[in-house]
């Protein structure tokens, strides 16, 4: 195995895919949140820079290529469970229709490549797939803020009742605290964060079904 930047990289992204879990586990809420977000970014962007590293420097190896997808798929599917386990009860049920549909699609292909085996280079990654991913990414680093900008709302209500409350987010008080912002930060990046979880849901399927017609020959019986 070559230990060059390109690998490490990706082995870093790899090991950051449970660290997320981690975060919830030792940080209370919003810092779980913060540390998290920008654990996702980095590993977002580490994702970018040594795939272009290695052609760049031409050190793709047999390792990174194996890595690679392995890291992606482990990043989105700890990160999906994630906001699902710690989301609102309004969100929750939009939440788990996207992300079933993208976790199911991971698994089934993971069994088509494991089932083709020597012939599995056939299901090579098409841009719509990479499209895919990007969506995936980006839905669910804007899923991730949409918990910051929540617990910033509710720690700034703390101690408030819900009459004054409603008369901050009415003009009729001094909105010295920013609920305003806070809350409308908090609704819509819920609500694009959603928007892109089913575009990438969606992408999903399209990836998917491409990938179970190439691979339909090799599963002909004789």
């Amino acid at each position: 195995m070559k230990w060059n930047l390109p690998n490490i990289l990706t082995l870093l992204r790899l090991l950051a895919a449970p660290g997320l879990a981690v975060m919830f586990l030792y940080f209370t809420r919003p810092y779980a949140d913060w540390f998290a977000l920008i654990l996702f970014l980095s590993a977002a962007i580490t994702d970018w820079f040594d795939g272009y590293l290695a052609r760049a420097w031409k050190q793709e190896t047999k390792m990174g290529a194996m890595l690679d997808p392995i890291a992606d798929k482990a990043m989105v599917v700890i990160a999906l469970m994630i906001l699902v386990g710690y989301s609102t009860e309004h969100w929750t049920p939009w939440l788990v229709l996207p992300a079933t549909v993208i976790l199911f699609r991971e698994v089934f292909v993971s069994g088509l490549r494991e089932y083709l085996g020597d012939v599995a280079g056939t299901l090579k990654v098409t841009k719509l797939a990479k499209w895919k991913t990007t969506a995936q990414m980006v839905a669910i680093a804007v899923l991730f803020s949409q918990g910051i900008f929540e617990h910033y709302f509710v720690m700034s209500t703390f101690g408030m009742d819900t009459d004054l409350i409603d008369r901050i987010l009415s003009g009729q008080v001094e909105d010295i605290a920013g609920l305003q912002w806070k809350l409308d930060g908090m609704f819509w990046s819920g609500r694009i964060g959603l928007w892109l979880l089913w575009v990438a849901a969606t992408l999903t399927l399209i990836t998917g079904y491409d990938y179970l017609r190439k691979a339909m020959p090799h599963l002909k019986e004789g």
